[in-house]
């Protein structure tokens, strides 16, 4: 009989929290305060502490995030920003949206990140910015992207999405960059209860600079100083988010022994290639992904046995059709190849014992 297995079960992670989360709103109702309170400040504390950074500036989502790193920096059109031809799209979208160019540099086909040794030959009298993601929960190589930036005098914004709570010798993911962009969207390591993000720096001008590009370039209500957004983050949101912040490094270290368990079970079968970490980094594993040939029919397979899983990302940034007047395929290889041989598979911190026993018996039934 076959098991129904989700990819990623957002209501057993929450109801974990109930009683807290509950507790929390009632606190906000009660309150009267709905934007920009004690919520908000504790939590950019709480997560400053945390990323090990001095400052962190609470915002709406993970784009917005982007979008305002870029604009603290004073990039606009007519500038280049490179970034990985292998991501989640949005990296790409922020540097669009302030009037900029991405410029696309392959990944390392084995880690999936950004490949430094490719990124000085895209380098520019245009270039501003590197945006480094750590993708699916790996630190990027930082410091060596660091050194590159340092070297021909244009600024680093780590996205790092999908990797709170990583580290790149010995260092914290979200804290290499001038600023870094992160996401708190309900599918990742840490999540709200829909839309947040956030963004953290140790340079107080651009933390100042910052909270008024949030909040429509005030600081003092009906006093303008600059061209701003509405991009705030949402009180109720941020007393969710210092709930769970708690908790994170116990469902990352879940997360990083259901990842174990592939990797003890699933080397040498069939076609399958593991994901590698570098050796000065960790993972967080947001997404476990694994390449093989034969991706759209395992999973098919799986899918046929109960067993749901995703393609992060089917479609590489350049070929979607929001860029198609600018690329075509073969453009770039690596992220193509990748986009056509990935697999996630759950890693749900709440999976089963005898549910990640059934997927993997699944997966070597497959061959």
């Amino acid at each position: 009989m076959n098991k129904k297995i989700k990819f990623l079960n957002l209501k057993q992670i929450n109801l974990f929290f109930e009683e807290e989360l509950l507790d929390a709103f009632k606190e906000v109702l009660h309150s009267g305060w709905l934007v920009l309170g004690d919520n908000v400040k504790k939590f950019e504390e709480n997560y400053a502490k945390f990323n090990e950074t001095k400052y962190c500036i609470g915002v709406s989502n993970g784009l917005d995030a982007l979008i305002l790193s870029l604009k603290s920096l004073d990039i606009k059109n007519g500038d280049e920003v490179i970034v990985p031809s292998n991501t989640y799209i949005a990296t790409w979208l922020a540097v669009s949206i302030v009037g900029a160019t991405p410029v696309p540099v392959e990944p390392d086909i084995e880690t999936y990140n950004i490949n430094p040794s490719l990124i000085e030959e895209k380098i520019s009298n245009k270039t501003k910015a590197i945006i480094p993601v750590n993708l699916y929960g790996q630190a990027a190589k930082l410091e060596e992207i660091c050194k590159i930036a340092e070297k021909h005098g244009i600024k680093v914004i780590e996205d790092n999405a999908q990797a709170q709570g990583a580290m790149y010798k010995g260092k914290k993911t979200g804290s290499w960059g001038h600023v870094n962009a992160t996401s708190f969207y309900p599918g990742k390591n840490l999540g709200a209860l829909g839309d947040a993000g956030s963004i953290t720096t140790n340079e107080i001008k651009l933390q100042e600079k910052l909270v008024k590009l949030r909040n429509y370039g005030s600081t003092k209500k009906y006093y303008h100083d600059i061209i701003g957004h509405n991009c705030r983050l949402d009180e109720l949101q941020a007393a969710f988010l210092n709930i769970k912040l708690k908790r994170l490094e116990f469902f990352n270290n879940k997360r990083i022994q259901i990842a174990n368990v592939y990797y003890d079970f699933l080397k040498n079968t069939g076609d399958i290639i593991l994901p590698k970490i570098d050796e000065n980094a960790t993972s967080v594993y947001h997404q476990f992904i694994i390449r093989t040939k034969l991706r759209d029919q395992l999973l098919n397979y799986l899918s046929n046995h109960g067993i749901e899983t995703m393609i992060h990302y089917p479609v590489p940034s350049h070929l979607q059709k929001a860029y198609k007047r600018n690329y075509k395929k073969g453009d770039f290889p690596i992220a193509e190849e990748i986009s056509n041989t990935c697999l996630s598979l759950p890693i749900n911190p709440f999976l089963k014992e005898d549910d990640l026993e059934y997927i993997i018996k699944k997966i070597k039934s497959f061959y």
